[in-house]
C-alpha cells in the first residue's frame, strides 16, 4: 500500500509542478528593406525610426521608417529583434521605465507615442 501511495504523491507532485506553454513559430522575418535616406525632421524633439518587421498574427508586416517624438523625454527606442527563435517587439526605453509602441497610433504620424498614458 505504502508503495502504491508513494507513487501516487510522485505524479502529483510532478503533475503540479509542470509547466504548460503553446506557442506559434511563424520563423525569421524577412531581411530589413535597405532605405538610403529618410525625409527631413519635422522640428526639434523628432527622432528617426528605421523601418522594421514586425509580427501580425501568423505573419510579418513591413513598417515604414518614420520620424516621432518619444512618449516622455530621454526615452529611446529599442528595435523589434528576432532571436533564438522567438520575436521581441520594439519599445521605448529609459528613465520612466518601459513603454511598448501600440501600432494603432500609427495614424497620428508625428506623435504617435507621444504623451501618450502607458498604464502598466
Amino acid at each position: 500500500m505504502i508503495p502504491k501511495l508513494l507513487v501516487l504523491v510522485g505524479l502529483t507532485a510532478g503533475a503540479a509542478l509542470s509547466q504548460l506553454s503553446v506557442g506559434i513559430s511563424i520563423g525569421a522575418p524577412p531581411p530589413p528593406r535597405v532605405i538610403r535616406t529618410h525625409p527631413r525632421s519635422p522640428g526639434p524633439g523628432y527622432v528617426w525610426i528605421d523601418g522594421y518587421w514586425f509580427a501580425e498574427g501568423r505573419r510579418y508586416k513591413w513598417h515604414d521608417g518614420y520620424w516621432t517624438r518619444p512618449p516622455y523625454e530621454g526615452a529611446r527606442w529599442i528595435g523589434p529583434r528576432y532571436e533564438n527563435r522567438q520575436f521581441f517587439a520594439g519599445y521605448w526605453e529609459g528613465n520612466n521605465g518601459r513603454f511598448d509602441h501600440d501600432h494603432r497610433w500609427d495614424r497620428d504620424r508625428r506623435n504617435r507615442d507621444y504623451g501618450r498614458r502607458h498604464d502598466r
